[in-house]
């Protein structure tokens, strides 16, 4: 069914982003920038804010990932028929690409509010009758691996294809075209012809969003692909925006051209402006989409004792209230049906009764996966009989070094079993619904980057919605999360209040001496004491209040679509 003229009229927010986690089993998510992109779009339904979305259609997804005999990470290609489950757009619009015109069509998704609000979700396809064969394989692969070449054709179909499309459908009163990270800043070329040559027209019309300070999150091309594929297309206002020693930056071209810039938590926005010096540059920090990562048992509980939480998520904020009793039947639940599920996709059974630790994430270097296994004598002893671990991630397809990291893990469970009895599982082809079952099934959620490196990460803060308690460096969210309630979780280290304090470093045997002084010194005899442990588990809960990308997306609308709200979420704490 065709998207509502009145909505396209009414609609004056475009949100452009590489990927977007819609579900678990629709390839067009790799990590936590799709997974937040998906929670961002649906609270801006609830809320009905005027937004559209733009993503790219990947028939072949990211990958599907398992491992062999030697715990070595192994990819399948997948394969998705998106003919059953979405609307096809009927009127493709063409992009150029070297001296070829290439036709763009899209499938449509439609996230659908609380209170009924469309918001669509055009998700831009090359497999379209008229287009070449090597054409139609444009936008198969989720961040190909296999070529410069196909990632900034991609970007090109994103950017410049994902702004004609809009404009062929009738999206006419666009006032903001929101770039999530540098994947969609070429849409500022289409705006810089269609202001014809404005520079400060097109600022005007966009906002940009960054989400790591890692420098494999800001794409660069050479001057020589750039020419290959744009020919003498691409303004030379645009290359000199983006120039930087003598490649083109997407984050600079989309900073460059923006109106209004953020960072993703406070401390990255810190880390950020030291990065652009030369750019004004805000932050606004993360949050979750509370119903969508929220537990069956935990969702009884919250609608029992407040039935408006969904639409105000400030009253998660009284979570000391909540029935012990209740609080712990629910997380029990929620521990048998992960520890049940792991059960039958794996060898290596888990025990209900001990403290389960859970590690999930994309396997970056800087994440450090593997720290908790720095002295592994002294983990074995101390986790004897008494704490199992889970670990679940996938590694990009050519980052060796995150594929050694699975690999160490899975010998490093295999020497604490035979050793000590100690139980280390990895979970195959992490996803949102495997996530799900993670965040809420665990005891305790590790969280171990290098510090300052960690923009932002939501995992945690699904893992607090549940009751989980964090046990993180302090970074990203967290840095904000433990300073507003430390007894939420356990801070490995110290905060980055004296920068010259030797702890505050990224000294492994620092930081891996200090978890284990938290597991033997903090968690046991915390887990032990029954009520303790659902005391901070309740104010583990709490922190949803403001976690949340209810609030997120308000300050959105404030602070960068500038937005008139009639009946804004505001957050009272």
């Amino acid at each position: 069914m065709e998207i509502d003229d009145n909505l396209k009229e009414n609609t004056s927010v475009a949100y452009i982003s590489m990927e977007i986690g819609l579900e678990s089993n629709i390839p067009t998510y790799s990590g936590g920038l799709g997974v937040l992109s998906g929670d961002t779009v649906r609270s801006a339904a609830d809320l009905e804010i005027p937004m559209v979305a733009v993503c790219l259609c990947y028939s072949s997804g990211y990958f599907y990932q398992f491992y062999n005999e030697f715990g070595e990470q192994r990819e399948k290609e997948i394969s998705w028929n998106f003919y059953y489950e979405f609307e096809k757009v009927e009127r493709p619009i063409t992009v150029k690409v070297e001296n070829k015109d290439v036709k763009v069509s899209a499938w449509l998704y439609k996230i659908v509010g609380q209170s009924g609000h469309i918001l669509p979700v055009y998700l831009l396809t090359t497999d379209v009758e008229g287009n070449e064969e090597w054409m139609k394989k444009m936008t198969g692969s989720l961040y190909d691996s296999t070529s410069r070449w196909n990632r900034i054709v991609q970007e090109i179909i994103l950017g410049i294809g994902g702004v004609k499309l809009l404009n062929s459908l009738g999206y006419n009163n666009i006032k903001t075209y929101h770039l999530n990270e540098g994947h969609g800043s070429f849409a500022t070329v289409q705006l810089y012809e269609m202001m014809n040559g404005d520079l400060e027209k097109v600022r005007q019309h966009v906002v940009f969003t960054t989400h790591t300070p890692v420098p494999a999150g800001h794409d660069r091309f050479s001057q020589d692909l750039v020419n290959k594929v744009f020919e003498n297309r691409l303004p030379k206002d645009i290359r000199k925006i983006g120039d930087d020693k003598g490649e083109l930056n997407m984050t600079y071209l989309g900073m460059g051209l923006s109106r209004y810039r953020n960072a993703v938590a406070k401390k990255h926005g810190e880390i950020t402006k030291k990065m652009f010096p030369q750019y004004e540059i805000d932050y606004i920090t993360n949050g979750i989409h509370l119903p969508f990562w929220i537990s069956k048992p935990l969702r009884k509980l919250f609608t029992k004792k407040w039935p408006n939480w969904r639409a105000n998520p400030s009253v998660l904020a009284n979570a000391i209230e909540l029935d012990d009793l209740d609080l712990f039947d629910a997380h029990i639940e929620n521990k048998f049906n992960l520890i049940s599920y792991q059960k039958g996709h794996s060898w290596n059974l888990l025990d209900e009764e001990l403290i389960t630790v859970g590690f999930a994430r994309r396997f970056a270097t800087y994440k450090r996966g593997v720290l908790i296994f720095h002295d592994m004598e002294r983990l074995g002893k101390i986790c004897k009989d008494k704490i199992q671990f889970i670990f679940a991630g996938k590694a990009h397809p050519k980052d060796q070094m995150g594929k050694d990291y699975i690999k160490k893990i899975y010998e490093s469970g295999e020497y604490l079993q035979q050793n000590f009895g100690v139980k280390v599982v990895m979970m195959e082809n992490y996803n949102m619904d495997l996530a799900h079952m993670l965040v809420s099934g665990c005891d305790i959620w590790l969280n171990t980057p290098e510090r300052y490196r960690e923009a932002s990460g939501t995992s945690g803060m699904k893992a607090a919605l549940n009751g989980v308690l964090n046990l993180s460096i302090q970074d990203g969210w967290w840095l904000e999360g433990y300073r507003m309630n430390p007894m939420a979780g356990w801070a490995i280290g110290p905060n980055d209040s004296d920068p010259k304090d030797p702890r505050v470093s990224n000294d492994e045997k620092i930081d891996a001496d200090a978890i284990y002084n938290i597991l033997e010194n903090q968690v046991i005899p915390t887990y032990l004491n029954h009520d303790e442990w659902l005391f901070k588990c309740k104010n583990a809960i709490s922190l949803a209040a403001f976690f949340n990308t209810h609030r997120m997306i308000e300050e959105y609308s404030r602070k960068a679509y500038c937005l008139k709200r009639q009946k804004p979420w505001k957050f009272d704490p």
